[in-house]
């Protein structure tokens, strides 16, 4: 295992007198509110006190990972099917309380896509490709701006704890980290509510008071319903998905969402 202010309408509730329903109308019941609405004074997103970072997509480049597919005569196309089969089948045997590491399922992953006959020497130069990622150009640059603003981060990534660090340290990025909060040391996978809250338990931070920033609309989703201030990166031609609601902050790289995420009301 990536900050545009909006929210949705607020609910009316109605009167406490309610009328009987007109003949032939099915009587409704009305939605509970959703705590993550920004438009009550009280949910509206404050400057965070503590940011945990989504390092997979967000701090690090893992489209790199396609010219691995490439070096064991594997189409590269089949990168995208991979990822998408290891997050899914993560994610399910989290919700099925048997989390399994996520070097493991996205080995299945490769097997299950390139069939058979691929060996596995192949299947572990693929997902040893995810210890040796380049950083994205803007995430140095936002990190350094968490740290002039004395505002603590965390890295938040999906996989093991050691690998995550050390690829952070490859890239010189660990530096401007206090920490690194890996799922497989978690029970719960994002976007589950109970990981961006274990994940903050394990850092010490109140959710109300921790932002999450990420590449991946989904996972911030996640974060806010969580009660976390939510942070989005789009960078280039990405686009957030209509079915999701509009995150607490959100800028086109690293830096600007961090930016937003500052200029939030303390």
């Amino acid at each position: 295992m990536a900050i545009g202010l909006g929210g949705a309408t607020r609910r009316s509730w109605g009167s406490s007198r309610t009328s009987a329903p007109a003949r032939g109308r099915a009587r409704t019941r009305p939605e509970p509110p959703d705590p993550a609405d920004p438009t009550d004074p009280a949910e509206r997103p404050r400057r965070p006190r503590a940011v945990l970072v989504d390092v997979y997509g967000t701090l690090l480049h893992v489209e790199a990972l396609r010219r691995r597919f490439l070096d064991v005569g594997r189409p590269e196309h089949e990168y995208d099917l991979v990822l998408a089969r290891a997050l899914r089948d993560s994610t399910g045997l989290a919700l099925a309380g048997t989390p399994a590491s996520f070097a493991e399922v996205l080995g299945e992953a490769v097997r299950a896509v390139a069939g058979p006959t691929v060996s596995d020497d192949a299947v572990d130069h693929v997902v040893s490709g995810m210890h040796d990622l380049p950083r994205h150009p803007d995430a140095e640059p936002a990190l350094a701006v968490l740290a002039r603003s004395r505002i603590p981060a965390w890295a938040m990534a999906q996989g093991s704890g050691a690998h995550t660090t050390g690829a952070l340290d490859g890239n010189g990025l660990r530096s401007f980290l206090r920490g690194t909060v890996a799922t497989d040391d978690l029970t719960a996978v994002p976007p589950q509510r109970e990981a961006y809250r274990l994940a903050c338990a394990a850092a010490r931070i109140e959710p109300s008071t921790t932002a999450f920033v990420s590449s991946q609309p989904y996972l911030v989703h996640g974060a806010m319903r969580a009660g976390l201030v939510g942070a989005l990166v789009l960078r280039g031609d990405a686009r957030r998905p209509a079915t999701l609601p509009a995150p607490h902050a959100c800028g086109t790289t690293l830096v600007t969402a961090v930016e937003a995420l500052l200029a939030l009301p303390a």
